[in-house]
């Protein structure tokens, strides 16, 4: 038996491929099939079967393209109401490969639906779990993602009873040298405290995760719930798009327009400038929001852009064009993308950059804006006087901003702030909104009284 982990660092989403005597089976695909095809062909395999542990949130799988290109048939837990022909795998269920054996694992806690599959090796014995969303290196999945999305909803109290008792009755009594592979790493939305690691022993974990350690049932409710990171717009129609199954990445990757850059675009529509801070503080379409295509690119632009809202692209190249068309597509939201393009000729608007002497000498006559979460501020607050409105809900509450004053956006190191005075720009055009950037590490953080 040989595993394979294909981990995506912008989503922080880990997949798995399994092999033994050729056979290969697939965790918890990516939206991208073509790496699974060249790992299948480098080690003269076929892909025979793919395991979807629940219908994700926060990415769009291939399994259905994949079922469809190789033949590979679907397991998923009949919770699931999966509406693509699949195979059920819940607990009890076997599945062999090669000469070693997968069995499912119902394993509630983070979806009704959440399973976690076992592989035992050709000895018979338990060599590795894969835990989906239930179990994560120094975390377990959240429990306030299926209150309105699915074939099945729970609310967040009981789904985080589910995941004590998936934990304790489930999961944990296995060999403390299983290897733990979950769907995901630091920097996920499906957990408030992953570490780094990307994989670790059941053993490792029942000494340093703290989520396994002892506590009543309503003790680990309660610190379950406590300070779970926001819930992006794209997040329940990710649900969605996974149940149903996905089309074709790369036709649909085709068929997004790519546009002169001179072309005229909807009014109407969302105008997504991907560019670098530079740039588009150089000269932009007026009205476009700054989501720059680094770091968590697809998180932001689903947190920000609802998953029915028309929208363009503008990047700084050819090759960034693409990029952020299949980035995009990760998370399902190439169907509203309406084009995609350079910076055309009309984008000269100029975003003002700010005096940080003066700023810092009379901040009384700005109105300031910090873009964190609450937890954030709480932890670590810049400006006593400040308006807390995060990123994500910043569109749908813009109107609390006074405009006044000139307006002074911060997070913590720069580049949501980018967006956020984006985002005010484009609904006060005639205010003057700065984006403070990193000059924010400039300014005190001890808490303010």
């Amino acid at each position: 038996m040989e595993i394979k982990q294909f981990y995506d660092e912008t989503l922080a989403h880990a997949s798995y491929a399994i092999i033994s005597e050729g056979e290969i089976a697939l965790v918890d695909p990516a939206r991208d099939p073509q790496p699974y095809y060249d790992f299948a062909e480098e080690k003269n395999g076929h892909i025979t079967a793919v395991i979807e542990t629940h219908p994700h949130a926060d990415f769009v799988s291939s399994h259905l393209q994949i079922h469809k290109e190789t033949g590979a048939k679907i397991y998923v837990s009949r919770l699931l109401g999966a509406d693509y022909n699949h195979i059920t795998f819940d607990t009890g269920d076997v599945l062999k490969l090669g000469s070693i054996t997968l069995r499912a694992l119902n394993t509630p806690g983070h979806s009704p639906d959440s399973i976690s599959i076992v592989a035992t090796d050709e000895n018979g014995k338990d060599h590795a779990v894969f835990t989906g969303d239930t179990l994560f290196i120094g975390d377990v999945g959240r429990p306030d993602l299926r209150e309105k999305a699915g074939n099945i909803t729970a609310k967040r109290e009981q789904l985080a009873r589910d995941m004590y008792k998936s934990t304790r009755e489930i999961l944990m009594p296995l060999d403390e040298d299983v290897i733990v592979y979950p769907a995901h790493g630091a920097g996920s939305l499906c957990g408030k405290a992953l570490s780094k690691e990307t994989y670790s022993t059941l053993g490792q974990q029942l000494v340093e995760n703290y989520a396994l350690q002892e506590m009543s049932e309503d003790e680990f409710v309660d610190v379950l719930l406590e300070d779970q990171p926001y819930i992006p717009k794209y997040f329940g129609f990710d649900v969605g798009v996974n149940k149903s199954g996905a089309d074709d990445f790369e036709n649909n990757i085709t068929a997004v327009p790519r546009l002169d850059s001179e072309a005229e675009l909807d009014k109407d529509a969302l105008i997504i400038d991907t560019r670098s801070r530079k740039l588009y503080n150089e000269g932009h379409v007026p009205g476009a929001i700054n989501i720059i295509e680094d770091g968590k690119f697809e998180t932001w632009l689903g947190s920000i852009v609802g998953p029915d809202e028309k929208y363009y692209l503008i990047a700084e190249s050819e090759k960034c064009i693409e990029s952020v068309i299949r980035r995009s597509a990760k998370i399902g939201y190439e169907k509203n993308l309406l084009g995609a393009l350079l910076n055309p000729s009309y984008g000269t608007k100029i975003h003002s950059e700010i005096n940080i002497d003066g700023f810092k000498a009379y901040t009384n006559k700005f109105t300031i804006v910090d873009v964190r979460v609450e937890s954030e501020v709480r932890a670590n607050p810049y400006f006593s006087e400040a308006i807390n409105i995060p990123l994500h809900e910043l569109r749908e509450r813009v109107n609390e901003i006074p405009s006044d004053k000139p307006i002074v956006v911060h997070c913590e190191g720069g580049y949501r702030s980018a967006t956020g005075s984006s985002i005010i720009e484009k609904d006060f055009p005639d205010a003057v909104a700065y984006d403070l950037s990193e000059a924010i590490k400039q300014f005190k953080t001890e808490k303010v009284s």
